[in-house]
């Protein structure tokens, strides 16, 4: 979406709704905006997607490039889920195994139920969400499954803090030369830790290191456009999909515009 802020006011604001993002289509679309107004664009958020920078960089030649936080906090959330799956694999393996080794014996089985009354599996599936969340956000009843899950599996523990620490990072870091230094010594933990999850984040830093710290000058984020887009989505999804696009447009320009 594309809005032209210098014709907000009586004459409304001019938005270009595009299908796709295919750079081909959209860079000969925006190139249509002359130059002189297109140099004014200082500042570009964006994901980490090839094709938005190849965008931002052919239509917007003064602006600077700010791949939002989130999109590299996700990063790291994914790599802690996934350690998290790979127990709760394991969990299940350990069960079913179990099982059938006390049908042969023709015992009953009965899995370790531990303190909050969760099994090892429970346990496992339960902590999904509130290992995305800080620890002052946590329920009673989430501070009691976080301690009997960290008490059990270190790594997890460990993980945990490592995603956390990153997105502290983001939050306290008061400029761009305390980001670097924070950044690069959190890519040193995550080398020597050992999670391979987190190999993925800590390249990623790496390889786009200029416009992920870009975001310590103002601060800029994909929040509002991010939280645009989940109204859409929500908005669909209530219709089980579109029949006629141009109808769901209209509603969407009478109910957001």
């Amino acid at each position: 979406m594309i809005t032209n802020k210098e014709s907000q006011g009586k004459k409304g604001t001019i938005v270009a709704i595009i299908s796709g993002t295919k750079s081909e289509v959209i860079i000969p679309f925006l190139q249509q905006i002359p130059l002189r107004k297109r140099k004014k664009v200082t500042e570009i958020t964006l994901d980490l997607a090839g094709n938005m920078g190849l965008i931002a960089k052919c239509c917007f030649p003064n602006a600077v490039q700010v791949i939002d936080r989130f999109h590299v906090q996700q990063l790291a959330s994914e790599a802690l889920q996934e350690i998290r799956i790979k127990h709760r694999w394991q969990a299940i393996d350990d069960e079913n195994q179990a099982i059938e080794q006390a049908r042969k014996k023709k015992e009953t089985y009965y899995p370790e139920v531990l303190a909050n009354s969760d099994t090892v599996k429970q346990l496992l599936a339960r902590s999904r969400y509130l290992l995305y969340k800080s620890e002052y956000k946590w329920t009673c009843e989430q501070k009691e499954r976080a301690k009997l899950l960290f008490e059990r599996y270190s790594d997890i523990e460990k993980a945990y803090r490592l995603s956390q620490e990153l997105s502290w990072i983001f939050n306290t870091s008061i400029d761009k030369l305390y980001g670097t230094t924070r950044l690069a010594k959190w890519v040193n933990k995550v080398e020597q830790s050992g999670f391979k999850s987190f190999n993925t984040v800590s390249r990623t830093i790496n390889i786009h290191h200029k416009k992920i710290l870009n975001y310590f000058d103002n601060k800029s984020t994909n929040a509002s456009a991010e939280s645009f887009n989940a109204k859409i989505k929500a908005f669909r999804s209530q219709f089980r999909g579109v029949a006629d696009i141009n109808f769901f447009l209209f509603r969407l320009t009478k109910l957001f515009a």
